[in-house]
Order: structure tokens, then sequence, then C-alpha cells
């Protein structure tokens, strides 16, 4: 059995890759430089990795595309992986979650700083000036509000057991009932998002990309928020319509907004989202941490062995929904 593994995907864990010789050794791993990846799959009966047009048109052997990440909404757009036979995997790990928990903690990180002002605080400090700013009765108590979350999948369901910590109210909108998240008082049916727009001092967008959550959140939506309420966004951009997001905050309708995606990335230099005073960009990055692609590459292995051994695999992935 051969498998190609992307280089550009493991470049500095070579011990992952030791840890794949020793464990499977009857397995012909091979690591792929860019150069060599169309030639390298021609062959090959798996690939971790992402794969380009070319690279999977070669692949005619492969059995199964192991993603090396969480995201996979990218395929909603490759007619050539989707309507193959090839089974899509992902790494999305329930029950040992490293990108979301850091997400989530990104998440309050954001809301923190936006309810206490710390961008001007920093600046007050980096001009040795004390108390310029005029902070007074300015920054916003997060305790007693409530929060609402575009579902409470590995994310959103992380961001909820966080939120009772700081004395927050939890409303979720998610396709699937039951069972409730930890923290979360009620989830509701997609059918009450108005409604739990309307409801949430902060708002949490949390799902992934699918021709259903793309442009979700729009203008009349936005609308629907209270005035003085703040969005953030943690999972995937084109959920929320950034025009509608840029005009409500120069409204003040929308008191500030935390984004970590965005619909193009890297976020053009010309976007108005970098002029917003009220906005905190951060570039896709809220999920990095040591720990993650730790737990990734252990999903991959207890996959492989569950191949090698005919099993059921892990955390197979719908290629037309994009998760």
């Amino acid at each position: 059995m051969k498998i190609v593994l992307q280089s550009a995907l493991l470049d500095g864990y070579p011990q992952f890759i030791d840890e794949l010789f020793d464990e499977f050794p009857d397995v012909d791993f091979v690591l792929a430089e860019p150069d060599h990846i169309v030639r390298e799959v021609k062959d090959a009966d798996v690939l971790y990795g992402i794969p380009d047009a070319e690279t999977f048109k070669a692949a005619g052997k492969l059995r199964w595309l192991a993603n090396p990440a969480v995201g996979v909404d990218y395929l909603m757009h490759r007619p050539d992986i989707v309507d193959s036979d090839v089974v899509l995997t992902n790494a999305r790990a329930p029950g040992h979650e490293p990108h979301a928990n850091a997400l989530a903690d990104h998440v309050f990180g954001m809301m923190l700083i936006l309810a206490h002002r710390w961008p001007d605080i920093m600046a007050d400090q980096r001009a040795r000036k004390w108390g310029a700013g005029g902070y007074g009765d300015s920054f916003l108590e997060i305790s007693g509000r409530t929060m609402g979350i575009l579902a409470v999948g590995a994310i959103g369901s992380a961001v909820a057991r966080r939120a009772p910590g700081f004395g927050m109210d939890v409303y979720a909108v998610d396709k699937k009932l039951t069972p409730v998240p930890e923290g979360v008082k009620e989830v509701w049916g997609p059918d009450r998002l108005d409604d739990l727009m309307r409801v949430s001092d902060w708002f949490v967008v949390a799902p992934p990309l699918t021709h259903e959550t793309k442009g979700m959140i729009d203008s009349r939506r936005l609308g629907l928020m209270k005035r003085g309420s703040h969005l953030l966004v943690i999972s995937r951009g084109s959920i929320v319509d950034e025009d509608a997001l840029v005009d409500a905050l120069r409204s003040g309708h929308i008191a500030g907004a935390g984004l970590d995606v965005f619909a193009q990335e890297p976020l053009p230099a010309d976007s108005p989202l970098w002029d917003q005073k009220n906005v905190l960009i951060t570039p896709h990055t809220a999920h990095v941490t040591p720990e993650m692609p730790v737990g990734h590459r252990e999903v991959f292995k207890e996959n492989l062995r569950r191949f090698l051994a005919n099993k059921p695999f892990l955390y197979v992935c719908d290629k037309r929904a994009g998760y």
C-alpha cells in the first residue's frame, strides 16, 4: 500500500513522520515535494493533503483522501473530487478538540478586548499617558448578557462551555436540537435564527461554510440585532455579508466586531474593514496552537489503523455539503 504525504503540510514535523514509519512498517510512505507529487500519486492508495486539480486527476488509484485539518468547504467547488468515489475524511476529532478550544478562547479574548477597550488602553500605554481615554463608565459588563451562537458543533459547543463562567445566558441555533450542549439554555431550529439575532448581545458565527450558510447573515439579519450589540465571526468567511457589516458598524447599530475569517483571504488592503475603529481583525490564526497539529495527526493515525483493518473510518465528510 502506498500513501503519499504532502510535504508542505509536514514541514517541521519530523517526529510525526518517524511515528508513521515506526507504527506502520509495511506501508510505503512517500513524502512528496510539490514538484514530484503528481508523479507520486499515480499509484497511491491514500493522499494526506489538499490536492489541486492536476494532482487529483493523476491519482487514478486513490481510495482515501485524508484532509489534514477540519475545514473541507473548499471542495464544494471541486466537482472532480465531489463526484468521485474517493472517501474524504477530516480531522475534527470530537472529544479532543485542539482547534475548537483555541477558537473558543479566541472568542472570549476578542470579547474582553472589545468590552474593555484594550486597543485604546494599549495606545495610551505606548504613549505613556495615564487615563487619556477617559475610560470611566465606558467599559461593558459581559456578565448578565445574552450570547447567541449560530451552530453548536465542536466550535460552538466549546464557546458555550465557557460562557456560564462569564455569567452569560446562552441560546443557540442548530439543525440538531439535541443533545443540548453544556452551557446552552436552549437550542432552536434554523427557522428561529431571526429570534436568536434579536436577543443576542454577543452573536457568535460558528458554522461551516455550506451552500445553506453562505451569506446567511445579511443586512436584514444584522438589522435585527440589538443596537449596541457585537458580532464575532470565528468559523468561516462568506457567512456574513461584509459590506452589510461595515454599514452596520458605521451607523453604530452594531457596536463592534471581532473577525478571524473573511470572504477573501488575505483580506485585501482596500477592504473598509481595516479602517473601522470598532473592529478586531486577526488573520485566520485563532485556531493555531502547538496542540492543534498533534490532535489532527492523531486522527490520521487512527483512521489509518482502521483503513488497514478494513474498519469504518472516523469523521467521513459529506463532500457535497462541505463538512
